[in-house]
């Protein structure tokens, strides 16, 4: 090979890789209101929402043979699944490799572990791998909240008695729209998730009605009045939806296509 082809060869691999850097940096910025439903059902789970910017991942649990293993439903478990390997070992290489400047404008990214089986059985293998990962996590130590690059949220059969009565305490509770009068501290119950079609009848078609607007911003200013976030699951998967849970100032916006909400979330800030 010439200098010359050489040279136009050693150039295009330099190009290519700064380009590849710089998509990844900017794939990268994160979108604090998006959440991946049932993230380990895409083709690269946790990976796939990192490089859309997602700031929140859902990851379903089964217990088997003393290993938590991530799938939707029981005869989908593999033991090569596990929440350490899809999920624990990559944030924690990934938050090494990646600071952010303060913890007031970056928030923690939350990983909401949805619980399938028997949560109190679940629960001592869970916090026992939760304890590798104590510099990584956000949690309460002698009543003293330290804060971390990761939040853990409980949800499915939450082992609330176990969870509360934990030090350290490492995961939260996912709480539902009947505890928006708990007086849980924020730090236990960090998150108030339910069924977006139990409570509102718009599916994205018209306008949203005036009443049920109102109420869903009631519900959003009661949760963050007591320090608490805000996601409903089962929301269509519709921009006119979207743009109602972005005014109201919904926290995790769930979604399964996670290209359509990352560019939707992105056009909202331009």
């Amino acid at each position: 090979m010439g200098f010359s082809r050489l040279f136009i060869v050693v150039l295009l691999v330099i190009s290519c890789s700064f380009t590849s850097l710089k998509a990844e940096e900017k794939a990268q910025a994160p979108l604090f209101q998006a959440h991946a439903h049932n993230d380990y059902e895409h083709a690269r789970p946790l990976h796939d929402a990192l490089e859309h910017g997602f700031w929140s991942v859902e990851a379903d649990i089964y217990l088997v043979d003393g290993e938590l293993l991530v799938a939707h439903d029981r005869p989908d478990v593999t033991p090569e699944r596990t929440l350490r390997k899809l999920y624990l070992d990559p944030l924690q290489a990934y938050f090494q490799k990646h600071t952010f400047s303060s913890q007031e404008k970056t928030p923690p990214f939350t990983l909401l572990v949805d619980i399938k089986t028997d949560g109190a059985a679940v629960y001592p293998v869970l916090r026992q791998q939760l304890e590798d990962y104590a510099q990584l996590l956000c949690r309460v130590e002698d009543g003293r909240s330290i804060p971390g690059a990761v939040q853990i949220v409980i949800s499915g059969d939450r082992p609330k008695k176990l969870i509360a009565a934990a030090n350290p305490r490492y995961m939260g509770i996912d709480g539902r729209l009947s505890d928006l009068d708990s007086k849980q501290p924020a730090e236990l119950m960090p998150l108030i998730s339910d069924r977006w079609t139990s409570h509102f009848k718009y599916r994205g078609k018209g306008t949203m009605s005036e009443a049920e607007r109102t109420k869903l911003r009631s519900i959003v200013k009661q949760s963050h009045a007591a320090g608490r976030r805000v996601r409903f699951w089962a929301t269509p998967e519709s921009e006119a939806v979207w743009r109602e849970l972005v005014a109201a100032d919904v926290d995790h916006i769930n979604t399964d296509q996670l290209g359509r909400l990352s560019v939707f979330l992105k056009r909202q800030a331009d």
